[in-house]
């Protein structure tokens, strides 16, 4: 496998951070809303020291009628709320031809559970040259997993970003089951940085705390978390959502115990 060069996977920066040498924090809404919502969550989440912003602009569902997303028009209020505030963000692309339209827009693609194994669009973002978050199938097994991310490196794009969000097991008490032996797995025999995303990974706003700061003691370099201001009133995934100021006290914490890992 390259990722086990270390020649083929680069230093990342996020909002000026390495990854790995100092913990990150990308946060926000499940979906974009509107403007005005969006806006006083960006703007508590900035005071916070939050690095990066995640909101979905287009969002795969499992049901054709559930809320999918406001796509275009999400990705017109994530350039007012980028330029706005001087915030990288980071969203998910689902279609190669949505690409050129958000490409100027976006700092770092997500490429989100369902998509793991669509490799034409993995390597067409690769192609841009930028960071990818590539989040681990609800299936997959980790070699899997980063096979996937070879598709990235072999479009000579070293800017890999792996991100445990939960897989699917026999276990119902939780939406997944965040699978931290694979963080602790890749942190220390593989060369790439690994996130952890303990909101999908259960699915229950009251677990996201304790799991956020066992993914950072297990090695990840930094959490994706959903939050909003008005987290029962979020127009997706509100039970997974917390309230953006345990945000703060999350990164707090996880400062605290960064050097324990």
């Amino acid at each position: 496998m390259k990722i086990l060069d270390k020649k083929n996977i680069k230093e990342i920066k996020i909002n000026n951070k390495i990854l790995g040498k100092e913990p990150i924090m990308i946060s926000g809404p499940c979906s974009v809303e509107d403007h005005e919502t969006m806006r006083k969550i960006v703007k508590e989440l900035k005071s916070y020291g939050v690095d990066m912003i995640r909101a979905g602009a287009y969002k795969p569902r499992t049901s054709p009628y559930e809320f999918q997303g406001k796509k275009e028009e999400g990705l017109k209020i994530l350039k007012s709320l980028k330029e706005e505030f001087n915030m990288e963000i980071s969203t998910e692309i689902l279609d190669i031809r949505d690409i050129e339209k958000a490409n100027d827009i976006i700092d770092v693609y997500q490429v989100g559970s369902r998509n793991m194994y669509n490799y034409v669009l993995i390597e067409e973002l690769a192609k841009t040259g930028k960071p990818i978050i590539l989040k681990r199938a609800f299936s997959a097994t980790v070699k899997e997993w980063l096979f996937a991310a070879e598709y990235i490196l072999k479009e000579g794009n070293k800017n890999v970003i792996l991100c445990e969000r939960g897989i699917r097991t026999f276990e119902t008490s939780t939406r997944n089951t965040l699978d931290l032996n694979s963080v602790s797995l890749i942190h220390k025999k593989y060369n790439i940085p690994v996130l952890v995303d303990p909101s999908h990974g259960t699915g229950n706003r009251d677990l996201v705390y304790s799991l956020a700061l066992s993914g950072i003691l297990a090695g990840a370099s930094g959490l994706l978390i959903e939050s909003h201001i008005d987290p029962n009133n979020a127009l997706s995934d509100k039970i997974q959502t917390v309230d953006t100021k345990l945000i703060n006290k999350i990164m707090q914490s996880v400062k605290e115990i960064w050097k324990y890992r």
